[in-house]
C-alpha cells in the first residue's frame, strides 16, 4: 500500500510557474509576455518555466515571447531558441514545461532554451494579424451597405 505522504514527493527547486501571460506593446512590437514570479534568477541558472496561463487570443504565430519578472512588463527579457533564434508564440503551449538557462549581462537578461522548441502553430492562434477588407454592396430596395470582414471571411 503506498503512502500519500511519502517524504520524497515534492517539486523540484528550478520550477517556475507563471503568474500570467498577456500581450504587450513593447518597443513598438506586440509581444507575447509570461509573467514569473520575482526571485533569484542568476546568470546560467537553469529553470523549469511552466506556462500555466491561457495563450491570449490576440497572440499571432509570429509574435515574439519574452518574460516579465513580478508583474513589471516595463522590463522584459526575451526568449530565444538554444541556437539564439526568437521564440515565437507558434511554439508555446499552455500546461507545458519549458527548460531555460538564463544569460545575462551588466544591463539585461535573455532566457534560452535548453533544446528548439519546434513552431507548430495552434488553430488558435491566427496567422497573422488578418487585415480587414471593405465590401460595398448594393441593393435595389436599398442604399449602398457596407460590410467589413476579414481574411477569414468572418464579418466583423
Amino acid at each position: 500500500m503506498s503512502n500519500c505522504f511519502n517524504r520524497d514527493c515534492r517539486l523540484c527547486r528550478n520550477i517556475v510557474i507563471s503568474t500570467a501571460v498577456t500581450v504587450v506593446t513593447v518597443d513598438g512590437t506586440d509581444t507575447l509576455v509570461i509573467d514569473i514570479p520575482n526571485g533569484f534568477y542568476a546568470d546560467n541558472c537553469r529553470v523549469c518555466l511552466i506556462v500555466a496561463q491561457t495563450i491570449p487570443t490576440t497572440a499571432t504565430i509570429n509574435m515574439p515571447v519574452a518574460i516579465s519578472i513580478g508583474g513589471d512588463t516595463t522590463t522584459v527579457y526575451p526568449i530565444v531558441n538554444c541556437d539564439c533564434s526568437q521564440v515565437t508564440a507558434c511554439a508555446i503551449r499552455t500546461r507545458t514545461k519549458y527548460g531555460l538557462c538564463i544569460s545575462t549581462s551588466a544591463t539585461s537578461a535573455v532566457f534560452k532554451t535548453i533544446k528548439k522548441l519546434p513552431c507548430y502553430p495552434q488553430e488558435t492562434l491566427a496567422v497573422i494579424p488578418a487585415p480587414t477588407t471593405t465590401v460595398t454592396t448594393f441593393s435595389l430596395k436599398a442604399k449602398a451597405t457596407t460590410k467589413t470582414t476579414t481574411t477569414k471571411g468572418v464579418e466583423a
